[in-house]
């Protein structure tokens, strides 16, 4: 593909990161897909070389040296020229990043590190697309000659600096492998995380105005109900005509019903407003920092979202869920993480469940129905909240046991399990939370996990 048709079927990106293992990875996936790739490896230097040629997008790195990313994206929006290019950031999952500053300064999105290909993509192509429409496609002003001789200064620099670092890449090249397969799985929770919290949000407006309007539905309905009566007490219907259509609409019914039926409309809008708080739950975002949560509800809210998997169907009943909630008291932890831990089990459950079902007819699963058991407690004595998921299936192994938690085992078919469920939920209970995560199974009996969590 030639110069040119990448510069305008794909797009001019400016990536700023003093790392220079970071820099040769996004020139890598982004040189694949096409992209011109600009790199330049500190903010001073971003903001010096950046008039030499106006990018589509800028990838800005935050944690720099001299200059971080939040000061060089304050420049950049300070200038008439650049204010309006925008600015992607990129920040290590381990860093302290303020997501509401980042915004603050002028960035609309930004990725984590290590990189995982299909959102980098993703963002990108997204950002182009919407900065080449505002700006209703126009060229670049820039002469080409002064813009390849700024990339190949600018790439002999790179060079330089790529060599003296070939040691730490290759001693970081197995830790990125093994980052970009757990992020498979944490990045498509974070992308049901942002859907289901999306879709909340717009459920709210219509649900608010729904159930509010009801409650001057029916005070008019009793209004005019309480003036019908009025007439009828005070009025002889002699009027064959009022007759007939008192017969036909079948008043005294339609008096009775009509209220009912109001009742039974906000009893729904009741519902859906329940759902959407259950589902604002389960999308929670984490902070830098621990915070109180209701582990009841993280649990509720991770049930709801896996309901439709619960109901009956044609091959089996439903799946019984039984809670036996004890009196937990709201838990310091990550919401959001401890969301996708409960995620993993119970769905890991349901799958476990519709195994066993196999060669059963419905009446045979109905004589000793598929269940679920959660139960919880407090241990008082050194204050630790205990969560146990048990489902009645058909257990595992010893040896399979032994290896559940490992990264990339799994026991499902190719194509319906990647091996990082548990290997990730174990990481977020006892590396992030300082807790236990156990597994305890009998062939035939089922299996039950048991996640302990310190309250600090």
């Amino acid at each position: 593909m030639s110069s040119s048709l990448t510069n305008s079927e794909h797009g001019n990106i400016l990536v700023v990161d003093d790392t220079p293992a970071n820099l040769q990875l996004l020139i890598g996936l982004l040189s694949y897909k096409g992209y011109t790739v600009r790199p330049i490896p500190s903010g001073k230097l971003a903001l010096q070389g950046i008039h030499l040629d106006y990018p589509d997008l800028i990838l800005l790195d935050i944690q720099m040296p001299d200059m971080d990313g939040y000061e060089v994206c304050k420049h950049l929006k300070a200038d008439p020229r650049t204010q309006d290019i925008p600015v992607i950031f990129i920040s290590a999952l381990d860093d302290i990043f303020d997501k509401i500053k980042a915004f603050e300064v002028g960035g609309i999105d930004y990725i984590t590190k290590p990189f995982h290909a299909e959102e980098v993509f993703s963002r990108v192509k997204t950002h182009i697309t919407l900065y080449r429409l505002q700006k209703q496609l126009q060229k670049k002003t820039v002469d080409q000659e002064v813009e390849i001789q700024a990339q190949h200064l600018i790439l002999e620099q790179m060079i330089e600096s790529l060599k003296s670092a070939n040691q730490e890449l290759k001693e970081r090249l197995e830790q990125l492998k093994k980052a970009q397969l757990q992020l498979v799985k944490s990045e498509k929770m974070a992308s049901i995380g942002q859907l289901v919290s999306g879709v909340a949000h717009e459920i709210n407006n219509p649900v608010g105005f729904i159930s509010g309007n009801l409650d001057y539905a029916a005070e008019y309905i009793q209004d005019l109900m309480d003036l019908l009566q009025l007439y009828q007490e005070r009025f002889e219907y002699n009027s064959p005509t009022i007759q007939k259509k008192i017969e036909e609409i079948e008043l005294d019914y339609l008096r009775e019903d009509l209220p009912e039926l109001i009742e039974s409309m906000k009893e729904g809008a009741n519902r859906i407003a329940e759902i959407s708080k259950s589902m604002r739950t389960f999308s929670r975002a984490d902070t830098i920092a621990k915070t109180p949560f209701n582990i009841h509800d993280g649990i509720d809210s991770t049930l709801l979202i896996l309901k439709n998997r619960l109901k009956a169907d044609e091959k089996r009943p439903e799946i019984k869920v039984v809670k036996n909630y004890g009196n937990l008291p709201e838990i310091n932890c990550y919401p959001g993480q401890l969301n996708q831990v409960f995620m993993n089990i119970l769905a890991n459950a349901i799958d476990t469940l519709e195994e066993s079902n196999a060669g059963k007819t419905f009446a045979e699963i109905k004589a000793a129905p598929n269940q679920i058991s959660i139960t919880t407690e407090i241990e008082n004595e050194i204050q630790l909240a205990i969560i146990k998921i048990r489902d009645n299936g058909k257990g595992i192994s010893e040896e399979v046991k032994q290896k559940i938690f490992e990264h990339l085992f799994t026991t499902k078919e190719v194509g319906k399990g990647t091996g990082l469920g548990l290997s990730i939920s174990r990481q977020i209970v006892e590396e992030k939370h300082g807790g236990k995560i156990t597994c305890t199974s009998e062939l035939g009996t089922g299996t039950e996990f048991t996640i302990s969590l310190p309250n600090n």
